[in-house]
């Protein structure tokens, strides 16, 4: 399948949601969140100082979204206000990155755990594959009334997460695994019985997990910026779709009215100048 061109002129797009007739995404170095309807009009949500990235809703409707280099998650209040629900400063280990919120308030945000562009420059893109790899990263937990924990504390680099089995799993890319590592996740919010959901080592390196979705059948479809396509992968690993894209892929999500709009946002750094746009696809299997 190939995807074609939705939305263009975004900087490098982020978080992708379906909610309430609409898909929502971030735009980092635009510091703004917008949405898309499925004709195409775009409307700004939320602009803020910071790089947005991860986004979420509270049970009762308000938005949150993660507020990448001052690891904070923010709330948007029924009057649109911005307040701060939870300060990760003290858990994050450098920026934060994308979260998923489930059906009771809890959000889980990822992070970075090192500077990548600089740990790149220093040693190489291959060392981020061999050896001890870059430093490990948290998965942390914030409870419904903001308070923070970490949950996973020896991540690589933990990023899109979303969940299955009717809420009782979360899967959580681990970009430089590369992995989708699942986790028991109870009522009350806590982690249990880490395990790996499917491995996507190959040798050398050819897909490293960003944004995911998932869809009715408990497959996950994977956005991977190591090259141009969206992969859909069966538990254990298999990949069982691909998803062809202009650009290489970071964050994907289906929507629409019956769910089988694939909406993937892909981008590309030409010279420093980075631009990006939303590509969508019709897919069989619906979220």
């Amino acid at each position: 399948m190939k995807a074609e061109p939705f939305v263009t002129g975004l900087s490098f797009g982020e978080g992708l949601h379906w909610h309430q007739g609409r898909f929502w995404y971030s735009d980092f170095y635009r510091h703004r969140i917008s949405t898309v309807g499925p004709g195409g009009d775009v409307r700004v949500e939320v602009e803020i100082e910071d790089q947005p990235s991860g986004l979420g809703w509270l049970p009762d409707g308000r938005l949150l979204f993660v507020a990448m280099t001052g690891q904070k998650v923010m709330r948007r209040e029924a009057d649109g206000r911005i307040v701060q629900h939870a300060d990760l400063s003290g858990l994050a280990t450098f920026h934060c990155n994308d979260m998923v919120v489930d059906a009771h308030g809890n959000a889980f945000v990822g992070c970075f755990g090192f500077n990548l562009d600089q740990f790149i420059a220093e040693k190489g893109p291959a060392a981020l594959w061999t050896g001890e790899g870059p430093p490990r990263a948290p998965l942390m937990w914030v409870k419904p009334d903001g308070r923070a924990s970490v949950v996973a504390a020896d991540m690589r680099f933990p990023n899109g997460t979303v969940i299955i089995d009717g809420g009782k799993t979360l899967v959580a890319a681990e970009t430089f695994g590369p992995s989708l590592t699942a986790f028991d996740l109870a009522p009350d919010g806590r982690l249990s019985n880490r395990r790996v959901w499917a491995s996507l080592r190959t040798d050398p390196p050819s897909i490293a997990p960003d944004g995911t979705c998932a869809d009715s059948e408990n497959c996950i479809w994977v956005a991977n910026p190591l090259a141009p396509e969206c992969i859909r992968v069966a538990e254990g690993g298999k990949i069982v779709e691909r998803v062809q894209t202009a650009m290489n892929a970071y964050a994907c999500a289906l929507g629409g009215s019956d769910g089988r709009s694939l909406l993937i946002a892909t981008s590309q750094n030409v010279g420093g100048n980075i631009t990006g746009q939303l590509e969508i696809v019709r897919v069989g299997v619906p979220a």
